[in-house]
């Protein structure tokens, strides 16, 4: 891996960098929400632990049905201006989580954010590249989720003294917090505009954009980046309780872990990014995310057998190490393969299908690892690792099916027509980003 210096680092577009600016006060809200989450649901609305799990499975599933109707919705009012209203829908409705209490309150608050929540990422993707030169996208991508990796710990330590206070007030006040967050994210979104050139996006009516999406290979590569999307839950999940219940790990050494994750993240996505430069560099990049993930899981089956405490530390510290590399490989693999093979006046649909192997895992993927791979023993991650190798070996076959999208072959797959012939038929048709 070559050096980079620290301009790179930075995106090369005026608008790039508003973004990468909006992507970190957004990201500081939300490690301020989530640092704090679990205090205020208990302390603040009430709720049992039960309850908790009760509201957020509600949630996650409608977050799951509505990410592909609000990006159909977004090709007609563009994806930048749904974007600011996400933000803004996000904020009004964690102030009212503020006053929420009971279950049925805390359902229906966490199930209309969970609506905009899972829509942000695929939204954040179309603005971010209409938004950024095609030579600068995957670096800018990079950027982007290295600042947010820093704005999830600046929250997380802003939402340290609050906690401590012990008051309602207080835990109140961390949940403001995340609204006015997003606020400021809107009113700087606001001020972003697309490059010269952007694709025009074809304006249709949400039900008609959803009943002409019929490209299966698509759905595949969505499957497959859902599979290596299982990093995130190992990392919450997997790591901690495999460490404290099949292991002789110090529990002291579990915060280590997620730090080191943490820091290579930062440190190390922009160069990372790099992977995926030249031709087939995405599909690599992807492929090499499921190789890392494989070894990771079979590290953490090692991790159960030294006798040795702080053995068994160092290889799940390895274990974590291999994840921290998946997880970047596996992240600027999809987003280069699922913006590459997304027709370019329908970007913001065909994204939004693409993040639904993300929100999936995230509903599913706790229960695997825990009832699953867990409850199975060393056993268990052999599976897993076996399951992301055969994942990481689709990726080529399945790119290859989809290349026919490419140009004038992307007719003969049921994909809706391009820009040219959609100018050609007099659809009408709107720049993504335009001022409104």
């Amino acid at each position: 891996m070559r050096r980079i210096s620290p301009r790179e680092y930075v995106p090369a577009t005026p608008a790039g960098r508003t973004f990468a600016v909006t992507s970190l006060i957004n990201a500081v809200g939300t490690g301020l929400y989530l640092a704090g989450s679990a205090v205020f649901f208990v302390r603040s609305v009430g709720l049992s632990t039960a309850e908790v799990g009760l509201g957020l499975a509600v949630s996650g599933i409608v977050g799951f049905l509505t990410t592909v109707p609000i990006g159909a919705l977004a090709e007609r009012i563009g994806a930048r201006r749904m974007l600011v209203l996400l933000q803004l829908w996000r904020a009004g409705w964690f102030v009212a989580l503020t006053f929420a209490h009971g279950v049925v309150g805390f359902t229906l608050v966490s199930s209309c954010l969970a609506a905009a929540e899972a829509a942000t990422q695929p939204m954040t993707q179309a603005v971010a590249s209409a938004a950024t030169e095609a030579g600068d996208r995957t670096r800018t991508m990079a950027i982007i989720r290295t600042v947010r990796n820093m704005g999830f710990s600046l929250g997380a330590l802003l939402a340290a003294p609050l906690l401590a206070s012990h008051s309602i007030w207080a835990y109140r006040g961390i949940v403001l917090g995340t609204a006015a967050a997003f606020v400021v994210s809107a009113l700087l979104l606001t001020r972003l505009r697309a490059v010269a050139g952007a694709t025009a996006q074809r304006r249709t009516s949400p039900l008609a954009a959803i009943r002409g999406f019929r490209d299966w290979r698509y759905l595949l590569l969505t499957g497959l980046n859902g599979v290596l999307n299982l990093h995130t839950t190992i990392l919450s999940v997997g790591i901690p309780l495999w460490a404290l219940h099949a292991t002789r790990v110090p529990t002291g050494l579990l915060p280590i872990v997620v730090l080191t994750n943490t820091v290579l993240s930062v440190v190390l996505q922009v160069p990372v990014s790099k992977s995926a430069e030249g031709p087939g560099g995405s599909a690599r990049a992807l492929r090499l995310g499921g190789a890392a993930l494989t070894a990771c899981c079979l590290a953490m089956a090692l991790a159960a057998g030294p006798g040795s405490a702080w053995l068994a530390g160092a290889v799940l510290l390895g274990a974590c190490v291999l994840l921290t590399f998946g997880e970047m490989w596996q992240a600027v693999g999809g987003w280069d393969l699922s913006y590459e093979f997304a027709p370019e006046d329908r970007k913001s649909t065909y994204l939004s299908v693409f993040s639904l192997g993300g929100t999936g895992q995230r509903i599913v993927g706790p229960a695997l690892v825990t009832s699953v791979v867990i409850a199975a023993g060393p056993a268990g991650w052999i599976g897993l690792a076996v399951v992301f190798a055969a994942a990481a070996l689709l990726v080529t076959p399945v790119t290859r099916l989809l290349r026919p999208l490419d140009g004038a072959g992307a007719q003969g797959a049921g994909a809706p027509a391009g820009p040219a012939t959609a100018a050609a038929a007099g659809t009408p048709t709107e720049s993504e980003g335009a001022t409104p």
